[in-house]
Formats: C-alpha cells, structure tokens, sequence
C-alpha cells in the first residue's frame, strides 16, 4: 500500500494531531500565570519613554538645523561690527539663553548675547575647520549647575577693504590677513536642554546623559515620585544603550521595581537615538527615564487545573475516535481486501489455489464493509455453482461509514467549540486595568503634542523664511524658497502670494488650493472637502525698510508666504507602534489624515468614537481636556472591545484655534493582559482541533468513504447478476485492491456462464477449521 494512501494514514495522522493539541493545550494553559504588574503596562511605559525621547530628539535636531540655516543665510557686511554680526545670526524665534562668535585662531570671543556660554573644552580652531562636515551638539556642565546644550555653526563673514588710516578701521576684529576676503568664524549657541514631554497624573520623565547625570525633569501632575538622583537614576541596559556608537540591540526598555506602600514602579527608558543613528541628537548619548506606581493587580485563577482537564479530554477523545474507526471501518476493510485477494487467487490457472474457494468470506463490521462482505460470499456461492445470481434488493438507509465519520467531527467539535467561542471569556471592562487605560490616554496627548509641536515649528521657520523672502530679488526668492523646502520635507508645496492673492512663486508641487490672503501668521485648514486635506502654515512678509519710491501706500503691502503641509507627513506623525489606530480629526471630527487607510473628510469608525471624541470638545472659554475609554471603536469587524482615548491637539500656540483632535483606538486583545493571553490560546486550542479533526476526517472521507461506497453497490450489482460493467480501480489502496479481486471475479463468472467454468463447480470443498483466517 502507498505511503499516504489507504485507511491507515488518516487515522493514525488523526491520532496525533488531536495527541499534539492536547499536549499544546496542557501547556500553552498551564503556563499563563496571573501577575501583580501586567506586562500590558511594562509594554506600555516603555512606549511612553519612546515617545518621549522621539519628542527631545526632534527638539534637538529641530535647534540645530535652525542654528546652522541661520548662519548659511545670514550676510553680514564686511563692516559690520561682532556684536551686529551675532545679533543677525541668532535665529528667529529659538529659544537661546546666550550665544557667542568666536575668533578659531584664537579662540578667544568677539561678541557674546545673553548667559556666558561655557566653552569648556570647545576647541573653536579644530571645530571650525571647512573640511569637516556638520558640528555636533554637545551637552557640558555650566557655572548655574545645569547642563547647556551646545550648537555650533560655521559663519563666513566678509572683511572690509584695507583703509589709509587702520585708525579709522571700525570692523578690524573682523578683518583677518590683508589678501583675505572672507573670514570664517565660530557661531556657538548656548540653551537648556529640552525636557522629555511626558503626560499622565504621578508619571516622572528625567532626561539623563551617559554617566547617569540629570540633565532635564518633565514638569508633573498628581502625586509624583521621588525623582532619582546620580548614576543610580540610570538602569544598566540603558547605560549600555547610552554608551554604545553604534545601536545594534535594544534601545529602550522597562524595569520593573520593588513594591512600596501597596504600590510597584514601573520605570521605562529609551535613548534619544534616530534608526540609523546619524542626526545630532543620537551622538550625545541621552537617555529618557519615566516611571510610575502603580496598584498591583489581584491575584487571578491559576489556568493549570483548566489546561490539564481540558488536554486530559482531548486525549480521551483522540484514544476512543481512534478505536471506533480502527475497529468499524480499518479492521473489516483490511479483512475484506484479504478475502477479496484470495477469492480472485481463486479463480486462477493455479489450480492449487482454487480451493480457496471453498471458504466463505467472513462479514465483518457495519455499513459498507458488511454489505461488501456479504456480496463477496454471494460471488463465491455463484462460482462454485451452488446458488445463481440474487436479485438485487432495496437497501434501506441505515448509518454507514459516512456517518460514522460525522459522529466523530461531532465528538471533536464538542470539544473544539466551546473552546473556540464560549470558554474563558473575561469582559474587557474587568480584564483591562484602569492603568492601562490611563496610559493610553497619556500615549494619545503625547501624539496630539507631537503633531502640534511639529506645525508650530513649521509655523516658526516659515516666519524665519519670510523676513528673508522681505525685500529679495526674485532670484534671491526663489532660492530662499529651494533652500526652505530642502530642510522641510513635510512641505508639499511652498509658494508666494502677493496683496490680491494672486501667485507669485512656487516651489513642489501644485497646491491643493490656494489660500486666501490670511492675516497675520498661523496653522489653518484651507479646504473641508475634497480628495486631499489642505493644511498650510502662512507668515506675513515684512515690507522693506525703504518703501521710498512706492507709487502708492498700498503697493508697498507685505505679501505672504505659504507652505503646504502633506498629508503624508501628518500620518507619520501620528503612527506610532502599540498605540493602535489613530486618527486626526478637525473641529467637526472628520478625519484629516491618520495611521490606517482613510478616505479624506469622512466620519470616525464608531459612533462611540465620536461620542468619547465630543467629550474632549472645550466649553465657552476653556481648551477641552482628554478623554479615555474601554469600547466598541468598530475600526474592524469582530474586533471586539478596544482601549481608546482622544486629546486637544492644542491648548496653546498657533494650532489652539483648529479645534483638532487626534483620537486613538487600541485592540484590548493586543495588549499583553494574562486574561487576554488564556482567551487567545483557548481559542487557538479549539481552533487546531477542529482543523486537525476536520482535515483527518475529511481525509478519511476522500479517500476510503466515498470509494468505499462505490465499491459496495459494484459488489452488489456484480452479485446480483451485472456481468457486462467492467470495473476499474482508481486508488492503489485497499479500495482500489478489492476492485480489481471484483473485476477478475467478473471475469470468471462471465467464463462460468458461458460454460468454461464447468471444472469450478467440480472441484470438491475442502473442509476446514471454523475460526481460521480467511
């Protein structure tokens, strides 16, 4: 018999599988334990130091940018004096506590602004070489006691052509040798270093460089923990996080910490690192720490006395399936394959062998098989000429082979089913923590903060862009325009309006449409419906300080300049791993970009969604405030119970009139919740048994039922008299082998009636013992 054909294969296969799931069952059940901190909010504080570490990543790579776009497009005159020089060279809008220009061959200041910058350590010659490429930011010790970021930028200022008198020469610290024609400096600027933005009631967030040192604390609500102090403050795989050049391994993690007052902290860390790993903020080696005390969960059931009863059941079932089918459809198929063989033995030429038909064929088993059995004897009888053919009769329809094989699915289906839908089933309300909830929440403010940080920089370096845009030429224009769309590619389309609204220049692409000449500066939406959502950021355009030669008063009226924000760009804002489905929506809680596939403008996915999203709406005169849920968000069907939250884009800054909101929805059944883990492997158990039951037993049906029941009513209708239908077998297997013992036995029996048979009937029955083998 072939490897994979037969009766046996599916049967034993059936025996293991449904062996296998019962082991899985045991102990994929068994080893779910109940504990005091879910991983679910472990997970979750991590991804909370994640978001606050992106955010002072950007801030820093943000000030840098600024600081270095600052002086490639400051042009100082060569006459001018150092303290002019700076003060044109500070960025607009940064906020820097000082800022100083510094002479690389000496090192020495020629002009300071604000707070003594600390230069400790600052080699100004080395740093200010051209062939280098960008400066690195540096974080260093000051005389108040905190840290100061550093950043630097290179400065090429023009020196003034040598005069008769060097006593009237008012620009010569900035004059160099007599032949020279510019003269590079060092621009060094000095801020406090940005604080980790972290949301939630007595959640800290410290912001820590490589030796374990406070750099910067985030400002808290509630109850807030003791903040750590020195080297202790930093966990160890995050000092080796912090310490490493080049991230090959984990760059954030959580730790879990002892209970105190009834209460655990959790403490996550991330480093302030990008994916390669080659901005600014990556190579000061920061870490971001925030931690919260928690309750500690009750103690759940153990699930061991569930699996072992569960599994233990499966087994028992495997063991009896297994013994139905091997005694009422493997043994009798067995046996009739040998009787058959032995009857077509003969009615060969071996006239040895043709005494074995003398022995009647034994009819064993139910169904078919005894049906096939019984027309076997029939055949025999026929050929030894004791009785002729027998009339077929009308069967009645009792249970088969086919049904047993349904019983069978019925008994695993019994077992599989109440796994798959109805066993250890906790509702959402009671298995997600109120933590978890809460940290959602804080998640989704953060997201909102990120959005609103990210247009409020745009906002502030268009407003940079626009007073040089104020009195340039066309050329000079356009490459101001170049230059801001290469630093800023969030901006979709950048162009240029004059007083009428009329387009004046453009950078990218065409504009979704265009904005209307607005007043003053801001964020606006400038389209409700359509393919694409509209966002802009404009900024007014200084009049020049000499409008003498204006024909009329309003001629001389700034124009303004607008940049296009991409959509594209806002989805990324607000995709962030673990926090589910977020949308952001507009003042009408229409969608206007978001994580998952949206059409632009529609309607949230639930009304429950909109309801928790017209909480977060601000009464007359306030700002609105978060909210947060367990619900049905409907994001897709069978889902079930998800963890949303939705926040205020802003409360304050150019976005606070937008009426945004960023609305975020998480499956309950991804979070990592030990009730949720026993739900998902019950069903997971259910579901392989009834797909291994139904795979064998579908087997089985293919290739031993359905032939099996052909074979019978061909046996049939040979023994009642049917010599003409030649019989072909189709499998090489059990079935296939009795159809061919048929086909010869056709054959005979033709031979016989036509007379050539006339030895058979003459052949003397042998006697033997009742019980032997047939």
């Amino acid at each position: 018999m072939p490897m994979l054909g037969g009766v046996r294969p599916p049967i034993a296969a059936l025996l293991c599988g449904l062996l296998a799931v019962s082991a899985l069952t045991a102990i994929g059940l068994g080893t779910v334990h109940e504990q005091d901190v879910p991983q679910a909010l472990s997970d979750a504080e991590r991804q909370i130091a994640q978001d606050a570490a992106d955010s002072v990543g950007t801030s820093i790579n943000a000030s840098a940018r600024a600081v270095r776009r600052s002086a490639a497009s400051a042009t100082p005159a060569g006459s001018s004096k150092p303290a002019s020089v700076l003060r044109s060279l500070l960025p607009t809008g940064h906020p820097a506590a000082g800022g100083v220009l510094l002479d690389p061959r000496t090192g020495k200041p020629l002009a300071a602004s604000g707070e003594k910058v600390p230069l400790t350590g600052v080699d100004a010659k080395d740093l200010a070489r051209p062939d280098t490429g960008n400066i690195a930011p540096r974080v260093v010790a000051s005389g108040t006691g905190a840290p100061r970021l550093l950043l630097f930028a290179r400065v090429s200022v023009p020196v003034a052509a040598r005069k008769q008198d060097e006593n009237q020469d008012q620009a010569g610290d900035l004059r160099g040798d007599q032949d020279a024609e510019e003269r590079g400096l060092l621009f060094v600027v000095s801020e406090k270093v940005a604080a980790p933005a972290v949301y939630g009631a007595g959640r800290t967030g410290q912001l820590v460089d490589r030796n374990g040192k406070v750099c910067s604390s985030a400002p808290t609500t509630g109850a807030a923990l003791a903040a750590a102090t020195g080297h202790r403050a930093l966990p160890a795989a995050a000092a080796n996080a912090a310490n490493t050049s080049v991230h090959t391994g984990d760059v954030s993690g959580s730790v879990l910490g002892d209970g105190r007052h009834g209460l655990r902290k959790v403490t996550g860390w991330a480093s302030v690192v990008s994916e390669d790993g080659k901005d600014d903020a990556s190579r000061l080696g920061l870490t971001v720490l925030t931690a919260r005390e928690v309750p500690p969960a009750k103690a759940g059931a153990d699930h061991m006395w569930f699996a072992l009863v569960a599994g233990g059941a499966l087994m028992v079932i495997a063991v009896l399936v297994t013994l139905v089918l091997w005694g009422t459809m493997q043994r009798p198929l067995l046996r009739l394959h040998l009787s058959a063989a032995r009857l077509a033995r003969g009615v060969g030429e071996v006239p040895e062998e043709r005494a074995e038909l003398a022995r009647p064929v034994p009819v064993l088993g139910f169904g078919e098989p005894g049906r096939a059995g019984r027309a076997l004897e029939s055949i025999r009888r026929q050929l030894l000429g004791e009785t002729g053919p027998e009339p077929e009769q009308e069967v009645r329809r009792r249970p088969g082979v086919r049904a047993l094989v349904l019983v069978c699915a019925l008994v695993i289906a019994a077992w599989g089913v109440p796994l798959l839908f109805l066993l250890n089933r906790v509702p959402a309300a009671k298995a997600v923590p109120a933590a978890a909830v809460a940290d959602q929440q804080a998640r989704t403010e953060a997201a909102a903060d990120r959005v609103q940080r990210s247009l409020g920089g745009s906002r502030t370096d268009l407003a940079a862009a626009a007073s040089a845009l104020s009195g340039a030429s066309r050329e000079r224009a356009a490459e101001v325009l170049r230059r801001e769309r290469a630093d800023h590619p969030t901006f979709r389309s950048l162009y240029v309006l004059d007083r009428t609204g009329a387009l004046v220049q453009q950078v990218g692409k065409q504009p979704v449409r265009t904005l209307v000449p607005p007043t003053g500066e801001g964020i606006t939406q400038v389209n409700t419906s359509g393919k694409i959502p509209a966002i802009a950021a404009y900024a007014r355009i200084p009049a020049p300080g000499n409008a003498k030669g204006a024909k009329k008063a309003e001629d001389s009226a700034p124009a303004v300049v607008v940049a296009e924000i991409g959509v594209d760009a806002l989805d990324d804002l607000v995709s962030r791993p673990g926090l589910g489905s977020v949308w952001l929506t507009d003042e009408r809680h229409r969608v206007l970009a978001a994580s998952v596939g949206f059409e632009a403008f529609q309607s949230l996915p639930s009304q429950r969604l909109t309801r928790l999203v017209a909480k977060t709406d601000a009464a007359p005169g306030g700002a609105g405030k978060s909210a947060s849920a367990v619900l049905h968000a409907g994001t897709s069907p069978g889902e079930g119970l998800s963890v949303a939250a939705a926040a205020p884009l802003a409360q304050t800054g150019p976005a606070a009139g937008l009426g945004w909101r960023v609305v975020s929805a998480e499956p309950a059944a991804a979070l990592k919740l030990a009730a949720y883990q026993v739900q998902a492997r019950t069903m997971l158990a259910g579901l392989l048994a009834l797909t291994a039951g139904g795979a064998c037993l579908g087997w089985l049906h293919i290739v031993v039922v359905r032939p099996l029941r052909t074979l019978t009513g061909c046996a049939e209708r040979l023994a009642a008299g049917d010599r003409r239908t030649v019989l072909f077998p189709v499998h090489h297997d059990e079935c296939g082998s009795v159809t061919r013992s048929l086909e010869l036995l056709r054959q005979a029996l033709v031979e016989r009636d036509r007379g050539a048979g006339a030895d058979l009937s003459a052949v003397p029955a042998p006697s033997f013992q009742c019980g032997s083998a047939p």
